[in-house]
């Protein structure tokens, strides 16, 4: 206790008691304390205070980073791979009969309309499914959030794909005005809400204003018809933010850092070298010698020097030795803030296999996080509407004896963890399915296909090679205790052969 406590002791013992409880607690966790090498930095503002005073500035510093710096496009084209990859979000319908087995038939029907609408689903017609995803990816990851108005029934200026009334409408965040509130109407930051805090419906640009102005015309959407895709990293946020938010300054100055290095390099590559005249006693004014012209080049024997002189060069600690070690640290600490690997920011894949398989399963379940977030906001709410409007349109006639229940049951799969060693993980494949810990189906998901067209494609190759009488490694035929390489008695081998079984 100090001296001042002591005092103030004697004249108030209970502000005594408070000034020794308070310091007591600050002193309990050291880092909630400012000192002269913690500046104990807080935040009190809310989410969306935030939002609104960063979220524009985060937006247009990641888009000009995605336009100009090589590491960051290189980091959202590592997430548009890892997380939709090039066949979009397969989605594999599971609709059951009223006794629980699966409708083959009447899922093959929904997957080859969803296939077929798959083809032209953007309003503008200018994007398959795959690449509308992978923007809409971009876009939200990026620019920390983006809207899909989903079109349904009769638009004008637009024709039904496949068939079926349903479009999309992918909406950059600029289309909902960040800066319209009113607590009359429960309006925040451009989104209706309800009592919970619920959307009910959007504030959206029917075209967007021009740079400089913030007022335009406006419709409202229903949240029926809107999918919200944002990041955020606190609850009752209501917009998004960049994604890259707590890495722009770092890899802005990483990018600045460079150039500044390659300037030096280059500046250190033009200097040349210098005649040393020896003392200033020996320096003549008069002489003719000092508007000499050098003519350097490689292997030139110079005699030209007058007595007293001598050639020096001009040294430059250029380019820099430790620029590749101090890039990759800052690298690997930017990485872990965008759920990418290093070795996949930084392009460098040095090490075991063991090391970059274990990098690999770490990065991949954050890529699994993402891709949870985009199929559970966009993927499945799209699938279920284009599916009710196929049904209503009478594009895809339902099965009287089909459990409604389980009309939109449907497995969602993106991009798996790729394999290193290929031959190591089909073996330890192959044994958890003999082992009874995996199936068929859980194999061919982790290989990034489609269970039902896998199996749609096996048969249909297995019939045509027996109707051709070709001969393979693979077939079932061929399978003796589970190994794939064929094992043949020798009437088998004979009759294969298409000859008699030679006598003994």
């Amino acid at each position: 206790m100090s001296l001042i406590d002591r005092v103030i002791g004697v004249f108030s013992p209970e502000i005594e008691l408070k000034r020794v409880k308070a310091r007591h607690q600050i002193r309990a966790y050291e880092a909630a304390r400012p000192d002269r090498t913690h500046r104990a930095n807080r935040e009190r503002r809310t989410a969306n205070d935030l939002t609104k005073v960063a979220a524009v500035s985060l937006r247009e510093q990641a888009r000009y980073l995605d336009n100009n710096n090589d590491i960051v496009i290189g980091v959202l084209d590592k997430l548009e791979e890892r997380v939709i990859g090039p066949k979009g979000i397969i989605v594999d319908p599971q609709p059951l009969f009223n006794d629980g087995k699966i409708a083959t038939e009447f899922a093959d029907e929904i997957r080859s309309k969803w296939r077929e609408w798959s083809v032209s689903p953007d309003v503008t017609g200018q994007y398959t499914r795959p690449i509308l995803e992978r923007l809409m990816l971009r876009t939200w990851l990026r620019d920390g959030e983006v809207f899909v108005h989903l079109v349904k029934g009769r638009a004008s200026g637009l024709k039904p794909v496949a068939g079926v009334n349903f479009w999309i409408e992918a909406l950059e965040p600029d289309f909902v005005p960040l800066d319209r509130n009113d607590d009359n109407s429960m309006l925040k930051q451009g989104i209706f809400h309800d009592k919970w805090s619920r959307p009910i419906g959007y504030m959206v640009y029917e075209i967007l204003p021009s740079i400089g102005l913030k007022t335009g015309k406006t419709k409202r959407v229903s949240s029926d018809n809107m999918l919200h895709i944002k990041h955020v990293r606190r609850l009752h946020q209501v917009r998004g933010h960049s994604l890259l938010a707590g890495v722009l300054k770092r890899l802005a100055s990483l990018k600045d850092y460079e150039e500044y290095e390659l300037v030096a390099a280059k500046i250190a590559a033009a200097l040349g070298m210098y005649i040393k005249k020896g003392t200033n006693e020996d320096y003549d004014p008069n002489d003719k010698a000092d508007s000499r012209e050098l003519d350097i080049e490689p292997g030139i024997i110079f005699d030209d020097l007058l007595p007293g002189e001598d050639i020096g060069m001009i040294k430059s600690d250029r380019p820099n030795p430790n620029l590749e070690n101090f890039r990759n640290g800052q690298l690997r600490a930017a990485s872990g803030g965008v759920r990418v690997s290093y070795s996949a920011m930084s392009r460098n894949y040095d090490g075991t296999y063991s090391s970059q398989r274990q990098e690999l399963v770490e990065a991949t379940d954050g890529y699994f996080i993402l891709q949870d977030y985009f199929i559970g906001t966009c993927t499945r709410p799209m699938y279920r509407q284009f599916l009710q409007m196929a049904i209503l349109s009478g594009r895809i006639a339902v099965p009287g004896n089909i459990d409604k229940t389980t009309l939109f049951n449907a497995v969602y799969s993106g991009p798996v963890m790729p394999w290193i060693n290929p031959l190591h993980e089909a073996q330890a494949w192959n044994k958890r399915i003999r082992g009874g810990a995996a199936t068929e189906a859980d194999w061919i998901t982790a290989s990034g296909g489609s269970p039902a067209e896998v199996k749609r494609k096996r048969k249909t190759e297995v019939d045509e090679n027996k109707e051709l009488g070709l001969i393979f490694d693979t077939d079932p035929a061929n399978d003796k205790g589970g190994n794939n390489s064929a094992s043949f008695s020798d009437d088998e081998q004979a009759e294969n052969d298409g000859k008699k079984r030679p006598s003994k």
